[in-house]
């Protein structure tokens, strides 16, 4: 994707997930923020990360069973 806005890494520190309360990867190629732990990814919009669960999709391999 040209031009993909990428995070602040200062937010990126601070973002929690707001299902699991776990840390979040960011996927700039999918404009994504992964939570592995809830098995969710949330979406990135013109470098605005929309935290609503409603908002967010499943990932394939679903929740991990990490703590």
């Amino acid at each position: 994707m040209p031009d993909t806005p990428a995070i602040d890494p200062r937010l990126l520190a601070i973002l929690v997930c707001p299902v699991s309360k776990g840390p979040l990867f960011y996927d700039r190629t999918a404009q994504e923020l992964i939570s592995r732990k809830a098995g969710l990814a949330f979406p990135v919009r013109d470098g605005i990360p929309i935290m609503l669960p409603e908002e967010a999709r499943l990932l394939d391999d679903g929740p991990s069973s990490e703590t």
